[in-house]
Parts: C-alpha cells; structure tokens; sequence
C-alpha cells in the first residue's frame, strides 16, 4: 500500500468511525458495533474502499498490546498472583464446558472432527477487550467484579497461548522430529512465562527506575522509556514462542510498583484507543459476509448458546467465591461472548489448511455476534462507561 493510500485510508476509517460513533451515541448504541459495522461498509466486501486489511488488523494488533500493558500497569504483582489462585479452578472448568459445547454445536451440524474440535476451542475463551472497555475504573481495580473479570481473562489469554502453539506446530507437516519438536517448544514456552516475569521485575527496579528517577522531569523521555519497554518485551515472548500480548502484560505488571505507573497509563490510553479503533474496523472489513448464506444458522445457534450459556455457567461456578450472587452474575455476562483470540484461531487453522472455510466462518461470524450482544447486555444492564442509562454510566 503506498503512504497516500494509507493516509487516505486511515481519513476514511476514523472519519467515518467519529461520523458513526456520533449516531451510536445518539442512539446508546456500542461504539464498537459502529467501528465493525464500519468496516463492513468500507472493506473488501462492502464499497472496498480500503482493500489491504491484513496490513490494518497488523497495525491494530498493536491496540491490544497496550491494552494488556495497561491492564498490567494497574496490576500489583503480589495482587495478580492471588487473583490467579482465586481463579484457576474456574477458568478449567468453564473452559471444558465451553470446549465441549462448541465442539457438540459443530459436530451436530455435521463438521469434520477436527473442524469441531477447533470450533469448541475457539468457544473456549471470552473478549479481552469487551471484558476489560466495558468495566468502569472504580469496578477495573476496587471492586471483586473487576478482580474476578480481569483474573478469568489472564488465565484464559494463557491457555489461548498454548493453543496457538499447537495450531502453529500441527500446521507443519508432521513427522516423529516434528512432533517431538512440538513438545519441546510448549514446555519452553510454559517454562519461560515465569523467568521473564523475575527477569523483567529485577530489569525494573535495576535499571529502568534508576533512569526514571534520574530522568523525571523529562515527561517525553518518560513516554519513549514506557514505549519500549512495552513493545520491547513483547516482541522478547513473542521471539519465545509466547504471544506479544503476555509480553506486554508482563511489562506493565513490572512497572505496576512504581509511582510513575499511573502517569505512564493516562498517556498512553489514548494511543491505545487509536489502535482499537483499528482493531474492529479490521474485523469488520475482513469479514467474507457473502458466504454467510450457508451458515447463516449454524452461526445464530451457536452465538444464541454462547451468549446465554456462558453467563449462566460462569454465575454458577463462580457463585462460591463470590461476595454475592449478583457479582456472580454480573462476571458471567461480562465473559458471556467469545474472543478475539477466537478470530485468530480460526485465521491461523484456515491459512495452515487444518479446517475449511466454512468452519473459520463460522468461528468468526460468532464472534462477532456475541462482540455485540454481549456489548448490548453490559450496556443495558450494567455499569459501563457507556451504560446506555445515565444511573449505570461510570467511567
């Protein structure tokens, strides 16, 4: 794409996103449905208007690095590793049975083994992203709802890790050093998640807060110190076999301690908002909407049974350690929708040829659905920065 397409893409994409987002709110719609909705009219399938969205849904994978770095910056080490052994008993259990639903689903409407198998893991995890924008400040980091959201999706974004892993292995052609290879490469993985944790926390305290300290009054200085440190790290656990989102997750919870963290996450949110905005427009751009007439049920049942059973299993299981059971219920709706992790599983099964189209249709297509039902539900029930009643509306 040359740079005069890129500039007059981009003036398409957030002109027409500000145009879109105005009538949204007007409306108390999701912003986000706008942005999807958006590049659903402007891509491949719609006016094409802008054409090269694999370069876009590149640049907006940036988007959720820094939300994961931010989501870290506000999370204390000593606070996460409680969360995490609060949660993970959840996670297991909700994941199996979400595992198990989708592959019935795909099975049932007469899938290959293998397309169900990949459509029950895609069913597995819930939206960072939706989890996370849709929770107000005070609810993100002082209330159980937060804690518990943020906990479930960490662990979550772990086992999409390891399931990318072996989507990337299984692609290959298989042969005994292959398999053997993709043994090693998950225990390294696995075993690397916890040295560069300690590695990145001793980086910190003994060389990038020294600078800091040093350097204070340097507010720009600060901002590029924060950047590489966030991309620096990623790009480390992505080099690893680990995803760049827990790269920078890390990065942030390394910097959650210091006094700095807070002024680094206000700066940095609105270049997060820039790549988000991105993020959705590509999954709507991307989307192959023509083929949809064949699935078109299959989709709507199983987004209809992700959206309604997922809250209720979450509200069940995590019913005894909650404070109450609206908090319970209240967490199952927050995750009651399937992952953008989901998008990029069904993309990697479909470009290695492990299943057909119309399976990694059918995994995106959900996605999307529940993406925007799930938004409704939040929004209309709950406290949300973009509650559509003024009572709930909290940022």
């Amino acid at each position: 794409m040359h740079t005069e397409s890129v500039i007059f893409s981009f003036f398409l994409i957030f002109t027409g996103a500000a145009l879109l987002a105005t009538l949204s709110l007007y409306f108390r719609q999701p912003l986000l449905l706008a942005y999807i909705v958006l590049g659903a009219i402007l891509g491949p399938f719609g006016l094409a208007w802008v054409v090269d969205t694999e370069l876009l849904a590149d640049v907006s994978h940036i988007g959720i690095i820094f939300l994961l770095f931010l989501i870290g910056l506000d999370m204390q080490p000593s606070h996460l590793f409680r969360m995490l052994r609060k949660g993970y008993m959840v996670a297991f259990i909700s994941s199996l049975a979400f595992a198990l639903l989708g592959f019935f689903v795909g099975y049932g409407f007469g899938f290959s083994m293998i397309d169900s198998l990949i459509i029950g893991a895609s069913t597995m995890f819930s939206s960072t992203i939706i989890g996370i924008k849709l929770l107000p400040t005070t609810v993100l980091h002082h209330k159980q709802t937060g804690e518990l959201v943020v906990g479930l999706l960490l662990l979550q974004d772990l086992l999409a890790i390891i399931l990318l892993t072996l989507l990337t292995t299984l692609g290959q052609q298989f042969s005994e050093g292959l398999e053997l290879s993709l043994n090693v490469d998950l225990l390294i993985s696995l075993a690397a998640l916890p040295l560069i944790m300690l590695a990145a926390l001793g980086f910190v305290r003994w060389v990038l807060l020294p600078l800091i300290k040093r350097f204070d009054r340097f507010h720009e200085y600060i901002f590029l110190l924060a950047l590489g440190w966030c991309l620096g790290l990623a790009e480390l656990a992505h080099s690893i076999g680990l995803s760049a989102e827990i790269g920078a997750f890390i990065a942030g919870v390394s910097l959650a301690s210091s006094v700095i963290s807070q002024y680094i996450a206000i700066n940095l949110k609105p270049i997060r908002d820039f790549f988000l905005v991105l993020f959705f427009f590509s999954i709507g751009a991307s989307f192959n909407f023509p083929l949809m007439h064949s699935i078109w049920f299959q989709c709507l049942v199983l987004a209809v049974l992700v959206v309604t059973i997922k809250p209720i299993v979450f509200g069940w299981i995590i019913r005894p350690i909650c404070n109450s059971k609206a908090t319970s219920w209240e967490v199952g709706f927050r995750l009651g929708q399937t992952s953008e992790f989901s998008i990029l599983i069904a993309t990697l099964a479909a470009s290695s040829m492990l299943i057909s189209e119309s399976a990694s249709l059918l995994i995106q297509a959900t996605a999307i659905i529940t993406f925007v039902a799930s938004s409704y539900l939040v929004v209309w029930n709950f406290k949300s920065p973009i509650a559509v009643k003024d009572h709930l509306r909290h940022d």
